[in-house]
């Protein structure tokens, strides 16, 4: 089987159950899909009908009779449980060495540095969860218009500042100054602008920018580009690869944005990759503990791609995935180390079993795989199990 165009839908945060080494990351227990299954607002009767509840050990809900897609889960190799690793490997690089992660703050050497090349001071500086960030540092940032800087317990350093103290153009550069400090033993996955507005208690605005490590070997955007193919990323996707491999940004307003821009995507006779990144369950729900609007994303995508489906040519390919855990239910705010469901459709596909995937990596090989592309990716490509 090969295919013209293939869709990759990362559901950010959506994992299906702890993976066996998930005590060591402070997971045990995590499971987001049936975290949100457990509320009243969850219906995703299009998943389902590919294999969602299908899926090896999944524990949710009541497998279908006939799937209409393949469906599995797949295992993380990468030492992480963060946006960039994760979509790293979902694109065929296992990241061997976690990026450093800074629970008691950054280092005098790190803000130091960071505080001579901005000339503003620093406040914060230690773990925080982003609203609750600005409520309490808001008020001192507008008075002395020094920087918030804080982290999580992935590997980050995310700068808040109000527009009217720092225009975010400013607040860009700042960042870059940041990422070009942040190398090395220090050098995070992603150096994150967080700015906000109003008076307090002030509000988010949808203005983030993320400035990712550049990927340091190829991964099956390069390969694909490399090809002469398209390559199109719809949301976060050019900041986590820090451009590598993709033609151009194409960022979004969150969910319903990036959805209707994947819409209009399948509309054009592009021949590659269309890779999708969906954060509001990340960003809005999981890091928030809410779970019933977690679900209720998770229903509002399902009735989407209920419309999406239809629109599929006949040769087309579309994978739907995850690229980590963030269970609404669990005390903790942070990412949780799980599996990442795999479900594949399209009129070429055969309905079949997957199984437990060892890497995310299987996702970018058989990308590769199915639209003609030899590469030399980490992963094993499941092709042939979906239709050769």
């Amino acid at each position: 089987m090969k295919t013209n165009r293939v869709f990759l839908i990362v559901l950010d945060s959506f994992g299906v159950g702890e993976l066996p080494d998930a005590a060591d990351f402070g997971d045990k227990g995590s499971h987001t899909l049936r975290s949100c299954a457990a509320q009243k607002e969850f219906d995703v009767l299009n998943m389902i009908s590919l294999g969602l509840f299908n899926i090896d050990g999944i524990g949710v809900g009541a497998p279908v009779q006939a799937p209409k897609g393949a469906f599995g889960k797949c295992a993380e190799l990468s030492r992480g449980k963060d946006t960039t690793t994760g979509h790293w490997e979902i694109a065929g690089l296992v990241s061997k060495q976690p990026m450093p992660t800074y629970p008691d703050g950054f280092p005098p050497e790190v803000l130091d540095a960071f505080c001579k090349a901005t000339g503003r001071g620093v406040l914060c500086n230690k773990p925080y969860s982003g609203t609750a960030v600005i409520r309490d540092y808001g008020k001192q940032h507008v008075e002395t218009g020094d920087l918030i800087v804080y982290t999580s317990a992935d590997s980050v350093f995310q700068i808040a500042a109000h527009e009217d103290v720092v225009p975010v153009e400013q607040l860009y550069d700042f960042c870059r100054m940041a990422r070009e400090i942040l190398q090395g033993e220090h050098a995070v996955g992603r150096v994150i602008a967080r700015p906000f507005t109003g008076d307090w208690p002030y509000t988010r605005t949808p203005r983030r920018h993320d400035f990712s490590l550049v990927p340091p070997q190829d991964t099956m955007l390069d390969a694909l580009q490399s090809a002469g193919l398209d390559v199109i990323g719809v949301g976060k996707i050019y900041d986590i690869f820090a451009g590598k491999g993709l033609r151009e940004p194409l960022p979004t307003g969150g969910n319903a944005d990036g959805m209707a821009k994947t819409d209009a995507i399948v509309k054009t006779d592009f021949h590659g990759l269309c890779f999708v990144n969906l954060v509001d369950f990340d960003m809005l729900y999981g890091h928030r503990n809410d779970a019933p609007g977690y679900a209720a994303a998770l229903t509002a995508f399902d009735r989407w791609l209920g419309g999406f489906l239809p629109q599929l040519q006949e040769d087309d390919v579309l994978m739907i995935t995850a690229d980590h855990g963030c269970d609404p239910l669990t005390e903790s705010t942070d990412h949780s180390r799980e599996y990442i469901p795999l479900l594949v459709c399209g009129e070429q596909v055969k309905s079949t079993n997957l199984g437990v995937r060892r890497s995310y990596a299987d996702i970018g090989k058989t990308v590769c795989d199915l639209l003609g592309v030899e590469n030399a990716l980490a992963g094993t490509s499941f092709l042939n199990e979906i239709g050769g």
